[in-house]
């Protein structure tokens, strides 16, 4: 791997490059450590690792799409992430900035209240599936079984964000400031890089977060969900009466 280091300074030489005999072998170790290294990290992703990716892929999908998959696209180009076979689509330049471009209207559009609730209806129905597709692409190289099984994880794990973050939204919407619209869109955004990075770092952990933050959204649905539903059923009243 470190010829690839050695032909990039031979490159810069043939320019006229002022590079050194110590210099350029330094060049070539550190180079070569650096390739090896992210190489290394590539055949360490086992099955625990693969399904923690495949969790972290559906689960963050509900919340930010774009994001995830411009998050996860640009870190396999660079070398950050060993993407599997199945996800290594996202690292092409097409994608990245079709995927780059969406993540930039979202960003904006999901902090403004009101806005941020018609943004989510209008991208609640692409959420789900792309949450099922990009887990079966990270469980799915090995045959049609694990596909099945990352499909059916992600889209469950994107269909809980989704519920979670329709409702919080709806909730937050009531209040008239847009502070906490604000904080609480932020909070997705860093959910993003941080269930990725957790989930490609250390996975039984991720897990372990992942199952716990799910039941509390699971809890924290079905109560905002009864708030809502009295908040409706109050102001239906208050238009009945004041027609009456």
């Amino acid at each position: 791997m470190a010829s690839i280091w050695t032909s990039f300074v031979a490159w810069l030489r043939s320019w006229g490059a002022q590079v050194g005999d110590g210099a350029a072998d330094v060049g070539v170790q550190m180079g070569g450590q650096v390739i090896d290294g992210v190489s290394a990290a590539a055949s360490q992703l086992d099955m625990p690792g693969l399904l923690a990716l495949a969790a972290a892929l559906g689960w963050v999908s509900g919340f930010r799409l774009y994001a995830v998959v411009f998050v996860v696209g640009a870190s396999g180009a660079l070398g950050w992430i060993p993407l599997p076979e199945g996800l290594q689509v996202l690292q092409h330049p097409a994608l990245l900035v079709t995927s780059g471009a969406l993540l930039f209207v979202e960003f904006f559009a999901d902090k403004i209240p009101g806005l941020d609730s018609l943004w989510d209806m209008v991208n609640s129905v692409i959420r789900i599936p792309a949450g099922a597709a990009l887990a079966a692409g990270a469980l799915g190289a090995d045959g049609s079984t694990m596909a099945l099984v990352g499909a059916l994880l992600g889209g469950t794990l994107a269909a809980s964000s989704q519920a979670a973050k329709t409702t919080t939204r709806a909730a937050i919407n009531s209040s008239p400031e847009p502070f906490s619209n604000i904080a609480m869109s932020l909070v997705e955004d860093g959910l993003v890089v941080g269930a990725v990075w957790l989930a490609t770092n250390h996975p039984l952990v991720f897990g372990v977060l992942l199952v716990i933050t799910v039941v509390l959204m699971w809890i924290v649905t079905w109560m905002l969900f009864k708030f809502l539903r009295a908040v409706f059923r109050r102001a239906q009243s208050l238009f009945s009466s004041a027609n009456a």
